[in-house]
């Protein structure tokens, strides 16, 4: 919704005050009206707008934003203050560079280009082998649209084609990806993808990094999210290890002995991250350790959102 501008800028013009569909063109900079029938009629359809008649006039009506439209923008706050750091200058929501930036990050997050990077810095021809369900020539050009938009960039490897790393602006990703998520199951819980192991590892693979703890920190923490309720739970996630305040490692393996863990459902987690800690997240072990992980972890939020 948001990597198209106009749906941004429709949704900002009903912010102030419910519109006529032809004011309401207008104030958007008058695209075709066939595009802005189809804009209106989507965003009425997905519950973010509503169109209602005006008593006044009969035979006319007027779009105003609903709560999942207010909701959404707040979304979109987010995805703008990420969108400002980027690498080579700050970019407008609503532009054309916000839109080929943002489809960059969802093609690239719904093909698991994400996932595979957030691990390691990995060639064209390795993220082949790992994601046979995307033919070569798809993988090349979303992977070159990341490049393009500075999400990715060439790493020093061995020779046998260029690696690619995640960036940091990539790594940051992970607030305005949350956000959506949390926005969806919140207004589309039957019509959004669930949130699955790949996509729950990737959001621990991209943040950890980011973490800032103490010098003197250590030890290894788990971190992880059911994906699968009932009597016999999944979970997914991350084991950590820590020394002396840096990341040592970081394994999607959770398996192993550990001083300290975190779990939860999505929504537990993402209300935590959004700083509730009044959520059903469950900790134990080493509890002091495990808090300090997950107040870092609110802190990569509230620096980058």
């Amino acid at each position: 919704m948001l990597a198209a501008p106009l749906n941004f800028h429709i949704l900002k013009t009903l912010e102030g005050e419910p519109k006529a569909l032809l004011d309401l063109r207008r104030a958007v900079g008058s695209p075709p009206q066939s595009t802005m029938r189809l804009y209106s009629r989507t965003l009425t359809e997905q519950g973010i707008i509503d169109r209602r008649r005006r008593a006044e006039f009969p035979g006319s009506a007027e779009y105003l934003i609903t709560e999942a439209g207010r909701d959404l923008l707040g979304v979109a706050n987010v995805l703008q203050e990420w969108l400002r750091v980027a690498p080579e200058e700050p970019i407008l929501l609503g532009s054309p560079m916000s839109k080929s930036a943002t489809k960059a990050l969802i093609e690239g997050w719904s093909t698991n280009i994400v996932r595979a990077l957030a691990a390691r810095p990995l060639s064209l021809t390795e993220l082949n082998r790992l994601i046979p369900k995307v033919s070569y020539p798809s993988l090349e050009r979303r992977l070159g649209a990341m490049r393009l938009a500075g999400l990715v960039e060439p790493h020093p490897g061995d020779g046998r084609g260029t690696p690619y790393a995640a960036t940091e602006w990539l790594r940051r990703a992970v607030v305005p990806i949350a956000a959506a998520a949390g926005w969806e199951r919140q207004y589309r819980p039957n019509g959004s993808m669930a949130i699955g192991r790949l996509g729950v590892e990737a959001a621990f693979l991209l943040a950890i990094p980011l973490l800032e703890m103490p010098a003197d920190f250590k030890g290894k923490c788990r971190l992880a999210v059911e994906v699968q309720g009932g009597s016999s739970p999944v979970f997914a996630g991350v084991l950590v290890n820590f020394e002396e305040g840096k990341v040592v490692s970081c394994s999607s393996r959770l398996e192993g002995e550990v001083e300290s863990w975190a779990l939860g459902t999505p929504e537990a987690w993402l209300g935590r991250m959004k700083g509730n800690d009044r959520t059903s997240l469950e900790v134990g072990g080493d509890v002091t350790r495990a808090e300090a992980i997950l107040d870092s972890l609110k802190a990569v939020a509230r620096v980058s959102a």
